[in-house]
C-alpha cells in the first residue's frame, strides 16, 4: 500500500528529503512526475491517463505536507522500511488503508519511475 501523511503533520519537512522517488510535497505546492525520476515526455499514469511527465499537477493537499500514490514504492527497492516513516517525528506517515498493494506492485512502480 502507498504510504499518506496524516492531519496530524507538523509540516516539519523531515520526510521530504528522505523519499527516493520524490513522491512527497510541501502543502499547496504542485508536483511532477519527472520530479526524482527518469520519467520524460508522455506517461502513461497508473489510472490510465496520458499526462507529459514534467506538466505541473495540483496539489493533493493544501495544508501540510502529501504523498503522490503514483509515486510512493514504500522505499521498496531502496530501503527495508518507508524512510518517511522512519524519520516523522508525530509518526503521521502511515500505510494508506485505501491503497493496499502487494511488494511485486510497489516494485514495479519502482522500475517504471526509474527505468531499470
Amino acid at each position: 500500500m502507498a504510504i499518506i501523511i496524516t492531519e496530524d503533520c507538523i509540516n516539519c519537512g523531515a520526510c521530504e528529503p528522505e523519499c527516493p522517488n520524490n513522491a512527497i510535497y510541501e502543502g499547496a505546492m504542485a508536483w511532477r512526475m519527472a520530479e526524482g525520476t527518469s520519467l520524460t515526455g508522455l506517461i502513461i499514469r497508473e489510472n490510465g491517463e496520458e499526462i507529459d511527465s514534467e506538466a505541473e499537477q495540483e496539489a493533493l493537499s493544501e495544508e501540510f505536507f502529501y504523498i503522490v500514490p503514483d509515486k510512493c514504492t514504500e522505499c521498496k527497492g531502496f530501503h527495508d522500511e518507508p524512510q518517511c516513516a522512519l524519520v516523522c517525528p508525530v509518526d503521521c506517515c502511515v500505510p494508506d488503508p485505501d491503497r493496499v498493494e502487494s511488494e511485486e506492485v510497489l516494485l514495479k512502480r519502482k522500475r517504471f519511475l526509474h527505468g531499470e
